[in-house]
């Protein structure tokens, strides 16, 4: 026999000890519900309308699959000319559905039952604990009546398996909640202050700031917002805090200079216009300064001159930054950590900024330190990223590696866009380790985060790496593409101060592609000597490149960069053995790389080319010390398929002039002596000169000996 049961409530009946023995079938609330499927086929065909289906998602997800309510609003729509905007506005006060859930539901219910719904209306979730301190009523335990309410089908939704937390369906909270603002004896920012202050007690400072601000009571919605030694908007509550902002009328903001520097925090957090900061940061000095101030007012002043600070970050104001932050450093109470770390870092950003690495560090590790043991996340995935990148320009990539990482197990999954700083800087470590895949994957993360960030100029950067990538992958128009791309990001956005850096890598692009014209005038143009010494080789005129290159390379030591000193130094000692010196190139090449084998770097040799494979072939004859990780860089090199740059510096004693090594290419393509003078306009003598001198210089006989010696030597 099987007994078929239809009812609202639970039957009297053992189903505990039913449902464990498998002699139990149930069709429960989310067996009824129509899926988004079911919904569609009852919304378009049984009640004839004709919704896309956005709009029917949108409307399931409303009504939560309830059946009655579908067809309630299926009701309504009927004659509306924008079921659209119907759909996004329908709630429980829609007529049919507030006269069915009120008459077929709430007014069936025993007063005492009536009560609790609608005092508990206003809560997101409850628990029993909570209706307690809401309804002040010995006489209704607020778990008991949960259970009630569930067991009767009052549409109730439990939150977790423990049956702990619940929360009323949608439509019948509004219906609740209509109903409870209705009710003239009810006291509705009393009950929220009662639950502000029940979750305060329980530490769910979100909550309970929510409903401090349901209430009307200002100071203690602030209060809230400072938090336990980290405020709200630093804990992810941005748009909470800033929705609330928005609607305080100005009257209250004027009597609280305190709210108008809370505005403009979360407002800088959010990438807000720097003048609409500004505007917050005014109004709230406007009312700060009417006397000598207090220990509040100068810790709200400190509060300023930080987030003016921070302001100062996008438009690369390093004097302002410097000045800001410790103005702030010296307002600021002493317990106000959270601003206190944030200003740190930023002092510390524009150190760096400076060249001051040392003071920099300091600044950072003292952030990091300070935001680790108060839970500022946020500063400490900004602080770790600043310390990494202090640590690459220092050539310590390991250690730099080990920050980005920790910037990675504290940004989450998915991570926070801030740490497409970490991906970048992790991206240039391992394409300085040549393992380009590594490179390229952890570039795409970054672009991916950066994308979500107005005010950084990060894409820019990474357009740069990937572009090197690029190279390396012997694809220059690839390359090229990528930096229009970045040129015409940083023009657009104005982040001009980039523009170097572009133009630099795209002399690097010219020369590998052979067009020393355009290298040499875009180098010329942003004054850059570092690519001005690469076409001084790339034209066979390495005195002209050392030149250049002495006096940069001297800086850099004077100033303690150690990453410029190692790249100066690197190509240096390629111009060195161009102009053949090559016992000065051998020591300068051996200075460099005691620099760079510490932090593993392969790819700022490997990127010069087979002169650099030759400089290091000699060291390695001569019996470096450093034989184990020469041979790692010629084993890199050996597994290079394109030589990355088509400048190749001329290892011979006497190197070639530009118009010899432009003959000799035009030999190498197998021209004759007459079809040179005709394509370049010289008399057949005059070539024929000029094949004896390269024969000289590359001390061979004939033709197909000097192509042979050229391609040998990296020329050809």
């Amino acid at each position: 026999m099987h007994l078929v049961l239809a009812t609202r409530k639970n039957p009297l009946l053992p189903l505990a000890r039913l449902r464990a023995r498998s002699q139990l079938a149930e069709l429960r609330v989310a067996d009824m519900r129509f899926t988004p499927a079911e919904a569609a086929d009852f919304l378009n065909q049984v009640m004839g309308l004709n919704l896309t289906a956005g709009d029917i998602a949108a409307l399931e997800t409303r009504t939560e699959g309830w059946i009655a309510g579908l067809q309630l609003a299926a009701l309504s729509m009927q004659g509306k000319p924008d079921v659209t905007s119907f759909i996004r506005s329908f709630t429980g006060s829609h007529h049919f559905v507030l006269d069915y859930l009120v008459e077929e539901v709430l007014q069936q219910q025993p007063e005492q039952i009536q009560q609790f719904l609608l005092r508990t209306s206003m809560l997101d979730r409850m628990c029993g604990p909570l209706c307690d301190v809401i309804l002040c009523d010995p006489a209704a335990a607020g778990q008991a009546t949960l259970n009630a309410i569930e067991n009767a089908n009052l549409f109730i939704i439990p939150l977790d398996n423990e049956r702990h937390w619940y929360r009323y369906h949608h439509l019948f909270a509004d219906v609740l909640r209509q109903r409870l603002q209705q009710n003239a004896s009810s006291d509705v920012a009393e009950l929220h202050i009662r639950a502000s202050a029940w979750y305060e007690d329980n530490g769910l400072e979100l909550e309970a700031f929510q409903h401090a601000a349901a209430a009307h009571d200002i100071a203690r919605a602030e209060r809230l917002i400072e938090g336990k030694g980290m405020p709200l908007h630093y804990r992810g509550a941005l748009a909470l805090v800033l929705n609330w902002l928005k609607s305080l009328p100005i009257t209250t903001m004027e009597a609280r200079p305190s709210l108008w520097v809370l505005y403009a925090s979360v407002e800088t957090m959010t990438g807000q216009p720097i003048s609409s900061v500004e505007q917050k940061l005014q109004a709230a000095e406007a009312g700060l300064y009417t006397g000598e101030p207090d220990s509040k007012a100068r810790d709200l002043i400190g509060q300023v001159a930080a987030i003016r600070a921070m302001l100062a970050i996008p438009q690369n104001k390093v004097e302002t930054i410097i000045a800001q932050s410790q103005r702030a450093l010296e307002y600021l109470n002493p317990d106000n950590l959270p601003v206190r770390t944030t200003t740190t870092w930023t002092l510390g950003l524009a150190y760096q900024w400076q060249g001051q690495r040392v003071a920099a560090s300091q600044a950072f590790s003292e952030a990091i330190a300070i935001s680790q043991a108060s839970g500022n996340t946020m500063i400490t995935i900004a602080a770790a990223t600043s310390l990494g990148q202090v640590q690459e320009s220092e050539n310590q990539l390991a250690l730099a590696a080990e920050s980005y990482q920790l910037v990675l197990q504290l940004a989450g999954d998915p991570p926070l866009p801030a740490a497409c700083e970490a991906y970048l800087g992790l991206a240039r470590i391992f394409y300085e380790w040549n393992d380009l895949d590594a490179a390229q994957q952890h570039q795409h993360h970054s672009v991916q985060l950066a994308q979500q960030i107005e005010t950084t100029d990060t894409l820019a950067s990474c357009g740069l790496l990937l572009a090197r990538l690029r190279l390396a992958q012997g694809d220059p128009s690839g390359a090229a593409a990528v930096l229009a791309q970045a040129e015409q990001f940083v023009r657009q956005h104005h982040f001009t101060h980039r523009i170097p850096e572009i133009a630099a890598l795209q002399v690097l692009t010219l020369l590998y592609r052979g067009n020393m014209a355009a290298a040499a005038q875009l180098a010329q143009a942003h004054n850059l000597p570092i690519s001005q010494a690469r076409v001084h080789l790339a034209q066979g005129e390495p005195s002209a490149a050392l030149a250049l290159l002495e006096p940069v390379r001297k800086h850099a030591q004077e100033q303690s960069r150690t990453d410029q000193q190692l790249k100066v130094s690197v190509l240096q000692a390629i111009a060195l053995f161009a102009h053949g010196h090559i016992e000065q190139a051998i020591h300068l090449l051996q200075g460099a790389l005691a620099l760079a084998q510490p932090g593993g770097f392969i790819r700022i040799f490997v990127d010069e080319g087979q002169p650099m494979a030759q400089l290091l072939s000699r060291i390695k004859a001569e019996g470096a010390a450093a034989i184990g990780y020469i041979d790692q860089l010629l084993t890199a090199f050996g597994e290079q398929a394109v030589p990355v740059l088509a400048l190749s510096p001329q290892p011979l004693v006497e190197p070639l002039s530009q118009r010899e090594l432009e003959i000799l290419r035009l030999v190498g393509r197998g021209l004759s002596n007459r079809e040179i003078s005709q394509r370049l306009v010289l008399a057949l003598d005059t070539v024929k000169g000029h094949n004896r001198r390269i024969y000289d210089k590359l001390q061979v006989q004939r033709r197909t000996e000097a192509v042979a010696r050229a391609r040998e030597l990296g020329l050809l």
